[in-house]
């Protein structure tokens, strides 16, 4: 079935005020292909406060959940989230990958995260992921969930970058805090009972929501991660997509 045409400006308000998936928005790997008679359509540029005005993106629902916070004793900065493209911004979505309930998604092309909810949902984040050579896929679990990690770089990053060596494993790391490339949390994913050094973390860098900026991990900003990370069970499964999950 095929939608209504909406206004941009209309089908933005209606996702950030109403948070509700649009039908007809999203089409998935079974779908058939469009006629190679059709043009295809236009590339158009993400909806910001640049494109629209600030106005008509803020809520005050949105500046509630972006809003600074401090968390066990660090201060998170608040969002500028209206010059995020708002398709970024945390929402319920029917569910689109077909996996159990309590399961992560993460849609890499896409630049998504889902995690599959029970009767038929998906609670959806934006993120910023690994830039090209910097990528991993596959199954896993999430062998540990932390507050406010360390952070410590492999071996093969400290031999790109040998001025990191005082985060080593062996120098304990990098103190937590707001500057901290992990953030708030930190997923910890490991494969066949091994580490893969592949995380889900925070990142204070809002600006590279959507983008490919990190080396390797899967990021968001720090007020959702600490919303996911309230919300993941135990050892919960994880799948890493190479591939589009939806076009």
């Amino acid at each position: 079935m095929t939608a209504s045409p909406l206004s941009r400006r209309a089908f933005v308000l209606g996702a950030v005020a109403m948070n509700v998936l649009s039908a007809g928005c999203a089409v998935t790997r079974g779908s058939r292909p469009l006629s190679s008679s059709l043009q295809p359509a236009p590339v158009l540029p993400p909806v910001t406060a640049a494109t629209i005005g600030i106005d008509a993106l803020r809520t005050p629902e949105l500046d509630a959940r972006y809003a600074a916070v401090l968390d066990d004793g660090y201060e998170i900065p608040a969002v500028p989230y209206w010059k995020i493209d708002p398709k970024f911004f945390r929402q319920q979505v029917l569910d689109p990958t077909g996996e159990t309930p309590g399961t992560l998604v993460v849609d890499t092309p896409n630049r998504f995260l889902y995690l599959v909810e029970v009767g038929g949902t998906a609670m959806r984040y934006g993120v910023g992921i690994g830039r090209i050579g910097f990528t991993w896929e596959g199954r896993g679990i999430v062998h540990w969930r932390q507050h406010w990690p360390r952070w410590k770089p492999p071996t093969e990053m400290i031999a790109r970058k040998p001025e990191l060596a005082r985060y080593s494993v062996a120098n304990g790391g990098m103190e937590p805090g707001i500057g901290n490339p992990l953030g708030a949390r930190a997923l910890y994913i490991h494969q066949n009972g091994e580490d893969t050094l592949y995380r889900v973390h925070g990142s204070p860098e809002w600006w590279t929501m959507g983008t490919a900026a990190s080396s390797g991990c899967v990021r968001l900003v720090n007020q959702e991660v600490i919303d996911l990370y309230e919300r993941v069970p135990h050892h919960a499964p994880i799948v890493v997509m190479q591939t589009p999950l939806t076009a």
